[in-house]
């Protein structure tokens, strides 16, 4: 804990006690004997979990309610004081808000629920109903309102400045996308200018077509090296890391961690002469179909025994396919849209390709789910 949170708690700590203080004196004045004792014990009780707020928020602040609920029961049926009093319904306040500043929101509501519900219970503890609402009751709901209030607004405004960061940071990465395109067509440029020159010069004086292809070679080069920059920007630091789409080395790794979990896996590939020759977007679109496929029969096909992953090339057309053999369920006939599905149709008709995803066609006794993807792949070098 830093040494601004040590502070801040020492003087918590000093209010709880001047509280409790004033409290027990106030119930030692009007109830006489050893009333004040209870409600001064319970109360510490509650602070000293406030005060341990820090280490774990959530169980805080379910012990700090057990513990005001506990009092109330205690007091209604063994004729006390009004509980929760002062300084229980600060602590509470301190836990109560903590819980709705930090937690997740499922869990913060839950707190936030159970303060109200031992505000509310208060009730239970009054001494002077006919009087209208008592003044336990209206202590403990407005403070249980003002850590409410307190803990939301951080909330609130830490939600907004993360979205207006990330919309600043979207910003830029369009940015950096225009900068990119001026840059590449900046030196694309510049290259096709030096090849129409080459051109000239290789009619006019052949021995000085060396030196123009050399300047064509530098210039691609820093064409090269300003869009590495540029996409070096572009890339997301907290994206983990995938093989380069280059090439299918990785494939084997996703298939083998996708067969750690029981189910077989029939990979029909061509040879690495044969996929050396292939595009680089080529090869990591096909890389992405087949991860994107295991992916979906992981979550939406756990009675899967076994998948077949084809890649397959017919002249200048490449064929994925990964099917598997689950059973036909109508959840999986009318899946809910998900973002994979859409990712992986963009990318294939990015390349001119296309993509189907749905049951496979009825062959006997076959059945289950199949993605299909298709895309066009430059015909092989003549030599």
């Amino acid at each position: 804990m830093r040494v601004g949170g040590w502070a801040a708690d020492v003087g918590l700590g000093a209010v709880f006690a001047a509280v409790l203080v004033f409290w027990g004196s106030r119930i030692a004045g009007s109830w006489g004997g050893g009333y004040w004792r209870f409600d001064c014990a319970a109360g510490a009780v509650v602070c000293v979990i406030a005060l341990a707020r820090r280490f774990d928020p959530a169980r805080a602040a379910a012990a700090g309610l057990a513990v005001a609920a506990t009092a109330v029961l205690a007091a209604r049926f063994a004729d006390l004081p009004s509980e929760p009093g002062p300084g229980m319904a600060l602590g509470l306040a301190v836990l109560v808000g903590t819980a709705v500043r930090a937690l997740p929101v499922r869990t913060a509501c839950s707190v936030a629920a159970g303060g109200l519900a031992v505000a509310a219970g208060s009730l239970l503890t009054a001494h002077a109903l006919a009087a209208g609402v008592p003044s336990v009751t209206l202590m403990n709901v407005l403070a249980w309102a003002a850590a409410v209030v307190a803990g939301l607004c951080p909330r609130l405004l830490d939600a907004r400045r993360r979205a207006v960061a990330e919309g600043v940071r979207r910003a830029e990465r369009l940015r950096l996308a225009r900068e990119l395109h001026d840059v590449v067509a900046h030196h694309v440029t510049g290259i096709v200018v030096q090849a129409q020159a080459a051109r000239l010069v290789a009619r006019k004086s052949p021995e000085k077509a060396g030196d123009a292809l050399a300047e064509i070679e530098a210039a691609g080069s820093d064409a090269l090296a300003a869009m590495r920059r540029v996409v070096g920007l572009l890339r997301d630091p907290d994206e983990p890391a995938t093989p380069a789409p280059g090439g299918l080395g990785g494939l084997g790794e996703l298939i083998e961690r996708f067969e750690a979990g029981g189910r077989a896996v029939r990979l029909r590939l061509p040879g690495e002469e044969e996929t050396a020759t292939w595009p680089p977007e080529v090869a990591g679109t096909v890389y992405r179909v087949v991860q994107e496929s295991l992916t979906n029969v992981s979550r939406h096909a756990p009675s899967a025994r076994s998948v077949t992953v084809s890649v397959e090339r017919d002249r200048d057309t490449l064929t994925v396919e990964v099917a598997d053999d689950s059973p036909r369920t109508p959840s999986r006939h009318h899946p809910r849209g998900g973002y994979g599905l859409i990712g992986m149709r963009e990318r294939v008709e990015a390349l001119g390709g296309t993509l189907r995803a749905g049951p496979r066609p009825m062959a006997g006794s076959e059945s289950g789910w199949s993605v299909l993807a298709t895309l066009p792949v430059p015909g092989r070098d003549r030599r």
